[in-house]
């Protein structure tokens, strides 16, 4: 099984191999009537991809283990990754690969986009995401997410969230799976920041596990919050790990928040 998962990373680095061999295009495309388009094809497959996945593997949490099913969903994320480049020009440059340690621990990624999600669920595998609970109760979308068992925290509850971030963190690491966290707790728009929660500095400072930060531009090609995708390449940038061992949770949650903050500033355009 753990061969599978390398053989998927082993894909992953040439795909972004491939990927930075070509000219970076312009990230910011002026909007047409065939962007509508596109991005219009784009969402209706996408909404019957995900319906047809989101059945599959809510079936599957009933017959199949969990590893099996993360190799259903990285299938779903490959498919939906592979359409948002076909069909409207989403290309990715991934620097940094060779960050990734062998050993599962604490991801923290910044949050533009959907596109994220897809990918880092693709590169990270088994993973649990740290995700808002009314996810889980989106009809068929939210069946397939529930059977990836991710911790689904309450955000209106936030001394609770954070207990439940910590203790069911620590159990998914201790099981070998990758814990992926978006500190800033929603999607950012590009050029804007948002205080870190301290969630994941605190999950990986308690269990000694290494915390792994991720900077992208996604939302400068697919918005968090808009229809349209523009053609462009996200750059996706995979920091050095940050040992959590001797530092505190602030010092860590600062170190993670700093390097990511200066690395936007190196990819976007409205950093």
């Amino acid at each position: 099984m753990r061969g599978f998962f390398v053989c998927q990373r082993s894909l992953a680095l040439s795909q972004a191999t491939e990927t930075s061999a070509k000219q970076d295009t312009p990230r910011q495309t002026p909007v047409t009537l065939a962007t509508y388009f596109r991005s219009s094809l784009f969402y209706f497959l996408l909404f019957a991809f995900t319906a047809l996945y989101g059945l599959i593997l809510a079936i599957s949490a009933l017959i199949l283990p969990l590893e099996q099913r993360c190799q259903l969903a990285r299938i779903w994320s490959i498919g939906t990754l592979t359409m948002a480049r076909v069909i409207c020009g989403v290309r990715y440059k991934v620097t940094g690969l060779e960050n990734i340690p062998d050993k599962p621990c604490v991801v923290m990624s910044k949050h533009q986009s959907a596109w994220e999600t897809y990918f880092l669920q693709n590169l990270f595998a088994p993973q649990a995401t740290v995700l808002k609970a009314e996810l889980l109760r989106i009809p068929i979308f939210g069946w397939g997410l529930k059977a990836l068992e991710p911790i689904a925290i309450d955000r209106s509850l936030k001394r609770n969230a954070l207990k439940e971030v910590i203790k069911q963190g620590g159990e998914r690491l201790a099981q070998g799976r990758w814990v992926v966290i978006f500190p800033e707790g929603t999607r950012v728009a590009p050029g804007q920041s948002s205080t870190f929660a301290n969630s994941g500095a605190l999950l990986a400072q308690k269990n000694g596990a290494q915390v792994l930060p991720v900077a992208h531009n996604a939302g400068e090609c697919w918005p968090g919050r808009s229809v349209l995708l523009t053609p462009g390449v996200i750059q996706l940038v995979i920091g050095p790990v940050i040992d959590s061992t001797e530092l505190s949770a602030k010092e860590l949650g600062q170190q993670t928040q700093d390097w990511i903050n200066s690395t936007m500033k190196a990819i976007s355009e409205f950093e």
